[in-house]
């Protein structure tokens, strides 16, 4: 584990100090789904703390998507064992998400109502690739996640500690770290338009190494001079 778990601080730590993202005497609420990204997060923004001049407080808070799973309970079990601050969400997105109404796009739906209740932190380089795409496939635009987001004239910034980490690195730390595998119950899950743009991409980074690098380095260099302008649309 000493390589995983020492890449995953590096990389972590370059991302917070290039881009600014926590200061002295902050209040880090780490969005915590119960996945790998969103565990390994509130683990390692903790052990940080061990080694740099500043200090900062962290609160875990999970929203029970109202499945009828136990994630909840699994939640504040692992939250109090670990002995970090917390705060349980319960609610009813995940069924009003998947309502007939809405069968088209549930996860859409999903997220932009758990948004609306607490903003996530734990996406990785493969998150930035994917929403890249999913924007591009769904919502007929170029953008993607920022690293760093103020909202709310600033009161409020929404932080991606692990934008430069690869979604695999992330897994064998969770992994090596024995988390627990927290299930949602969400009908959707492995079937969703993010894990059909995943498998695409799978697809292509098997056939060369370099190609995820290279999308995530174009997104830092966009050349708009190159793009279409205005309204274009088709009828």
């Amino acid at each position: 584990m000493g390589f995983v778990a020492k890449e995953i601080k590096r990389l972590t730590g370059k991302a917070i100090h290039h881009q600014k993202m926590i200061r002295d005497g902050d209040h880090v609420l780490v969005a915590v789904s119960g996945g790998k990204d969103s565990l390994a997060l509130l683990q390692v923004l903790r052990e940080r703390l061990k080694r740099i001049p500043i200090t900062y407080d962290i609160t875990a808070v999970h929203v029970d998507p109202g499945f009828g799973g136990n994630s909840a309970r699994e939640m504040e079990a692992f939250f109090s064992s670990h002995g970090f601050d917390h705060h349980i969400i319960e609610s009813d997105i995940g069924p009003r998400a998947h309502g007939p109404e809405n069968r088209e796009n549930p996860c859409f739906l999903c997220s932009r109502m758990r948004r609306k209740l607490l903003f996530e932190l734990g996406h990785h380089k493969d998150d930035i690739i994917e929403t890249l795409f999913l924007n591009i496939f769904y919502g007929a635009s170029i953008s993607t996640m920022l690293p760093v987001q103020e909202l709310f004239g600033g009161k409020l910034t929404v932080i991606r500690p692990l934008y430069l980490l690869d979604e695999d690195l992330i897994r064998r730390y969770a992994e090596a770290m024995d988390f627990p595998k927290i299930q949602l119950g969400c009908p959707s899950e492995g079937a969703t338009k993010r894990e059909e743009i995943k498998g695409m991409l799978n697809g292509f980074y098997r056939k060369s190494r370099k190609i995820k690098g290279n999308i995530f380095h174009a997104l830092q260099n966009v050349n708009t001079e190159y793009l279409l302008q205005g309204n274009t649309k088709s009828s």
